[in-house]
């Protein structure tokens, strides 16, 4: 069967799909008719461009299974429908037969369907037959629990639900594998397409070897909730890092939380052994709103660390961007009523209007980071999928912000900040609420029009100099330990506390 494609070019067509499972070089193929232009397979915030080569009657194409991000390792696409697109257009299947579903080990697992919006592949993690499922889940949380697992000398991290390897967990795994290279480190992982530390071993969730690890590592480093499935034994010990201090309320602490997410709250907080604050603030509300009697630890961020020794130019080439444009780093938070919207902005025309001599990185929030899409515009470059924003706190010479926690971590580097927050009122007043009042404290001008946040970021200098109290005040405030040695100190902690062996 032969599909034929309407394209602007010669008549194109779709003969046939196929796998070549080279271990090192697997792909996806294709073949056809005609003479396209491009191919590739389109997915939320990933593109895979297809290799294509003229063969005798028509075209080969090879779209690689293992591609490089951001000028990291090569590893497997990220989890998600992408549409196959030629020379632009949708490809129907037709008649055309489909391969079945292909596990690919340690790589993903790939399902080709066809429907009315086109030929869609999914990938999906990595599982097992044995693994993959709500009722083999339910088998091997089953036994999870009844495990009696021996002891391991290792340590689980786990950052955002496995999203990404960054964070505070990130920068304890360095500290640790400078101090205690006898340890191994498991970091927990959504899917294949994640890049973990160098010498750390990535475990898909969910797989039988996640299970295993997680019941049985005697250090649990994390930056969010361990959610429901999660039975903690005796030999371990869990180290909430937490991912931020807060302006916007949390937890038990907003308004109209109901009993059973009052009660999941307090549950989740019994599981933590201690918690990571940035500074007194946090800790006040981290006794608050999560209603927890252990020690909390106030060492500073070790994710800042990297603010005090990291290399810019390096980060810098990774994005490929140049040391003659003035980086703006616009880096809002996530909305709850709209999860899936990161530009409040409008940051294609934000940069237009800086015009030459500037590149606006925009960076979404972790929840922000599958629903939508990148934003493609001259002078604008999208970050949401950057592995770590610490990163990128490095290369920007100035952050816009709303009401992001990324106010209390990029004040370290002393670089300008400007807040653009048309929708002040709303959020504080009606969606997530305040801690305190960020008006009187901020540390830059508070906007909420584009021609006034244009007029401050071009006058930065004076802005700057208007400012400095205020952001002197700020950083004591809320940077007293973000010192470049945070990582370091925590994991003397763990140590000292008997977290760690």
């Amino acid at each position: 069967m032969t599909v034929p494609i309407a394209t602007s070019a010669a008549l194109v067509s779709l003969r046939s799909i196929g796998f070549d499972f080279d271990e090192e070089k697997p792909a996806l193929i294709l073949e056809g008719g005609g003479a396209p232009r491009s191919i590739a397979l389109l997915g939320s915030r990933q593109e895979l461009p297809a290799e294509v080569t003229a063969i005798v009657g028509g075209w080969s194409a090879r779209i690689p299974l293992r591609i490089s991000r951001w000028g990291g390792p090569e590893l497997a696409p990220r989890s998600g429908v992408y549409r196959l697109s030629i020379d632009g257009s949708a490809v129907t299947a037709g008649g055309l037969e489909l391969p079945a579903p292909q596990l690919i080990a340690g790589l993903t697992r790939v399902v080709l369907d066809s429907g009315p919006d086109g030929v869609a592949v999914v990938f999906e993690p990595p599982l097992t037959d044995r693994e993959r499922g709500p009722v083999q889940q339910a088998a091997l949380e089953s036994d999870y629990r009844a495990a009696d697992f021996e002891p391991l000398d290792a340590v689980f991290f786990e950052s955002f639900f496995g999203r990404n390897a960054s964070c505070n967990p990130l920068a304890i795994d360095r500290a640790i594998a400078a101090r205690r290279p006898d340890i191994a480190r498991y970091w927990s992982v959504a899917d294949a397409s994640i890049a973990v530390p160098e010498g750390a071993v990535p475990l898909v969730e969910g797989s039988a070897e996640w299970w295993r690890i997680r019941g049985s590592a005697r250090l649990l480093v994390v930056n969010d909730w361990l959610r429901k499935r999660y039975k903690k034994r005796r030999h371990q010990k869990v180290l909430q890092t937490w991912h931020g201090t807060m302006l916007k309320k949390l937890a038990l602490s907003r308004a109209h939380q109901g009993l059973r997410p009052a009660i999941a709250t307090v549950r989740e907080s019994r599981r933590w052994d201690a918690m990571l604050a940035q500074n007194p603030h946090s800790a006040r509300v981290f006794r608050r709103s999560y209603a927890f009697r252990g020690p909390i630890w106030q060492e500073g961020y070790p994710r800042d660390d990297i603010l005090r020794t990291g290399d810019p130019a390096a980060v810098r080439a990774r994005l490929g961007l140049t040391d003659d444009v003035t980086i703006v780093l616009y880096a809002p938070t996530w909305r709850d009523d709209r999860p899936d919207h990161v530009d409040h902005l409008d940051v294609a025309r934000f940069a237009e209007r800086l015009g030459p001599g500037y590149v606006t990185l925009i960076r979404g929030h972790s929840r922000t980071l599958l629903p939508g899409e990148d934003v493609s515009a001259p002078g604008v470059l999208d970050v949401t999928g950057y592995p770590d924003v610490s990163e990128l706190f490095l290369v920007a010479d100035l952050l816009v912000t709303d009401y992001s926690s990324v106010m209390f971590d990029f004040s370290v580097t002393g670089k300008p900040i400007f807040f653009f927050t048309p929708d002040l009122e709303a959020y504080r007043d009606q969606l997530r609420g305040f801690y305190f009042d960020l008006l009187p404290v901020a540390p830059g001008p508070v906007s909420n029009t584009m021609d006034e946040l244009l007029a401050q970021v071009t006058e930065r200098d004076a802005v700057g100099v208007e400012y400095a109290d205020r952001y002197r005040a700020w950083r004591e405030r809320f940077n007293p330990r973000d010192d470049g040695s945070a990582g370091d100190r925590v994991v003397a902690r763990l140590i000292e506390s008997g977290f760690l062996p």
